[in-house]
């Protein structure tokens, strides 16, 4: 019995060949021999109209022919049979399936119907399915030794759980295993994934003990949230690395907003991954080699690296590399620098980078590796190698391999600056250590296990839910709505934060001399005179916002200016009055907000503001809703960081509110989903109290959504 349906595409004991050929060079052919050249453990049943036989063994002309039980059908026929060749499935009681064929929803509109159709089936009859449009799979568990992909070469043993949307590109790794000296423990080629795709393998690999780190490369992220969920829970128990295509900015929001011009499809994946705990790489060397490491070496248990090297200047270079991370440089114990003193050279520096000097025998890389591995201050070692003296590169390697293999409990990284051959001799050994030419790349791969440690170390965040006043909002939102109106006012924008307990400036709304006078005097100067405006969003365009104001006369002076301003340009008619806003004090000028991805859904913003914004773009973004953890990530990933917490005698930055104003933010977008931007700009820091206040508020809705949202009948919306 099998425990899960997938089992029976990777786990399958029969495999029926529906569209095997005998003629050479197609699918049909080559997954035939590629299933017996790998000595699949299980019974292979070819299909073929014709019958007779196929690279040796009886072919059937229907699977309904087929004699014994078929768990896995691999279908190569042409695409217009693929449906029947499903009904046949169904009948013969087959319920994983693997369509190779192409010629569905990468072809077009027509294709795209077929594909639907496709899943409709799959779905009816209870079955499982990788593609269409897709390179196969494998499992190369000793169990099962299935290759059913038509890959040129057969596939490398390891402990590798690989999702590719790229079949071509799937094929090319299985192709340069060897030669990137690692191996596969079970791959799936995902094409267009109608049905299985990159969460359904994590969820599936989740638990499988064969499957010690899992590496997806992605076009599209299907089901953002799904897709989170599942990783931040997966990513707890084993590393998750992901080369996501398709970074240009060719997807980015066209918004109005601040927010949602630093926003973009990549910035929304990013965060994604980010706060899933998934490892993100830029280039498949990269990808590769980060596997690499993690193939071959622990989780460390703290981020304390020792270098040891038979030269200087790779020695200092792999420091300054380790220090770039924030990793620390172990410190070395006295007993230890005691040992390595009675047999390395007078010499040789003892201290962290260890360097034995360019003389160093082998017998030195033995002993100083097993006195170092062995000191509980080092938690990460770099093993560096020059060619000297006719000290054999390879000989050293198998040396460090065998100390490691007496030592599993801590990873050790070899750079070896030697001949290409090298690397070359090591792709027909079985290593235990990851060797690299350059020391920046071992320092990359120590950088990359010290963030597995530290994301498997953290706690899990929450998403806290605050006392709020949601009704107050839908009125609000609601009367805008009602005057056809997707943009709030100022005024209307500030009384929703407020409304959501963040902090915003004492204000009031004025339509007349008198009003204004009246709450100049109530606030205290020096006040901020602000316009608000049904068809004027951006206020600086005609001089609607005026800062210091520092007496009654400069505030009535200044609202008849306006008042003149906005009827030479023909804006008078839309003004709502004026909002007279405390004056806060304060050098230091963040932004946050919300944008809206397409596809991933609200984005959350934080970083530098002010007119400094979409200059500098000290900005970074995470998917609603937050976390706690997420919140204070955010803030102190951002540059800016460094001044909230207080330079040149400035009074730090009250980080808790300002994280609380990041969550209430969060809240309020996942309360009203239809709000597609809002910009807090500037998010003043108070001098006086540290707090982080909202000077300014912007938001817009998506009209047709706010009106579903409130049930609007007959063009008039009411709350629900």
């Amino acid at each position: 019995m099998y425990d899960n349906v997938l089992d029976k595409i990777m786990k399958p004991k029969s495999i029926a060949v529906i569209g095997a050929s005998t003629k050479e060079h197609t699918i049909g052919s080559d997954i035939m021999k590629r299933l017996q050249e790998y000595n699949f453990n299980g019974k292979i049943y070819p299909v073929n109209p014709k019958g007779g036989i196929i690279e040796g063994l009886q072919a059937y002309t229907s699977v309904l022919e087929i004699p014994g039980e078929v768990d896995l059908a691999l279908i190569v026929v042409n695409a217009k049979f693929v449906l029947s060749t499903l009904d046949q499935c169904n009948e013969k009681g087959i319920k994983g399936i693997c369509i190779i064929t192409a010629g569905f929803k990468e072809t077009g509109k027509e294709g795209a119907e077929l594909e639907k159709e496709l899943l409709n089936k799959i779905r009816s009859y209870g079955m499982r399915c990788v593609g269409p449009n897709c390179l196969g799979v494998v499992n190369t568990h000793p169990d099962i030794k299935m290759d059913a992909c038509f890959a040129e070469s057969l596939p490398e043993r390891g402990n590798i759980g690989f999702v590719s949307q790229s079949g071509a590109l799937g094929g090319g790794i299985l192709n340069i295993l060897k030669d990137l000296n690692l191996g596969f423990a079970q791959f799936i080629s995902i094409g267009n994934q109608a049905d299985v795709n990159a969460e359904t393998a994590i969820e599936y690999w989740e638990n499988d003990d064969d499957v010690k780190q899992i590496l997806l490369y992605m076009e599209s992220i299907q089901n953002p949230q799904n897709f989170r969920k599942l990783a931040t829970r997966v990513t707890k128990k084993k590393p998750i690395l992901a080369l996501k295509a398709g970074r240009s900015a060719a997807g980015a929001s066209a918004a109005s907003s601040h927010t949602g011009s630093l926003a973009g499809a990549d910035k929304a994946a990013a965060a994604l991954l980010h706060q899933s705990g998934v490892i993100r790489e830029f280039s498949l060397q990269n990808l590769f080699e980060t596997a690499k490491v993690f193939a071959n070496c622990p989780i460390p248990k703290g981020d304390r690296v020792a270098i040891i090297t038979n030269s200087g200047g790779p020695g200092i270079m792999a420091t300054d590399a380790v220090c770039e991370y924030g990793m620390q440089m172990a410190k070395i114990k006295d007993e230890t620098k005691e040992k390595l003193r009675s047999f390395l050279p007078s010499a040789a520096s003892v201290k962290n980078p260890i360097d034995m000097i360019a003389s160093a025998p082998i017998e030195h890389y033995k002993e100083t590796l097993k006195t170092v591995v062995a000191d509980e201050n080092v938690d990460m070692i770099i093993v560096i190698y020059l060619p000297f003296l006719g000290l054999k590169d390879i000989d050293v390697a198998k040396a460090v391999m065998e100390i490691k293999e007496e030592h599993p409990e801590k990873p050790i990284i070899g750079v070896f600056m030697t001949k290409n051959e090298f690397f070359t001799k090591l792709s027909d050994m079985n290593v235990n250590v990851p060797f690299f030419m350059y020391a920046e790349q071992a320092a990359d791969g120590l950088n990359r296990l010290n963030q597995q440690r530290l994301w498997m170390e953290k706690e899990e965040g929450k998403i806290p839910v605050y006392d709020v006043d949601r009704e107050k909002v839908k009125n609000i939102i609601l009367k805008s709505i009602n005057d056809g109106r997707d943009q709030l006012t100022t005024l209307e924008s500030i009384d929703v934060l407020r409304a959501y307990g963040i902090r915003a400036c004492k204000y009031g709304l004025a339509t007349n001399i008198d009003e204004v006078v009246t709450l100049g005097n109530s606030i205290g100067y020096p006040v901020v005179m602000k316009m608000t405006s049904k068809t004027t969003s951006h206020k600086t365009d005609v001089g609607g916002v005026v800062v210091n104001i520092r007496s009654e006369e400069q505030l009535r002076n200044e609202y008849n200016a306006l008042l003149k301003r906005l009827e030479e340009k023909g804006l008078l008619e839309g003004l709502e009055g004026v909002i007279i806003q405390e004056m806060v004090k304060g050098n230091r000028e963040m932004v946050c907000g919300i944008a809206t991805d397409p596809q991933y859904g609200p984005m959350m913003m934080f970083g530098l503001g002010g007119v400094f914004v979409e200059v500098m773009k000290d900005v970074t973004f995470r998917i609603a809703p937050l976390t706690d953890n997420d919140a204070i990530d955010m803030i102190k990933s951002v540059k800016a960081y460094k001044l909230l917490e207080g330079a040149r005698g400035t009074k730090p930055a009250d980080i808790e509110q300002i994280k609380e104003t990041l969550l209430r933010l969060s809240q309020l977008v996942n309360d009203f989903k239809f709000i597609d931007e809002l910009d807090i700009n500037p998010l003043l820091i108070s001098e006086k109290t540290g707090e982080g206040i909202a000077v300014d508020g912007r938001i817009k809705v998506r009209m047709n959504e706010a009106k579903e949202f409130f049930g609007c009948a007959a063009g008039v919306c009411s709350a629900v």
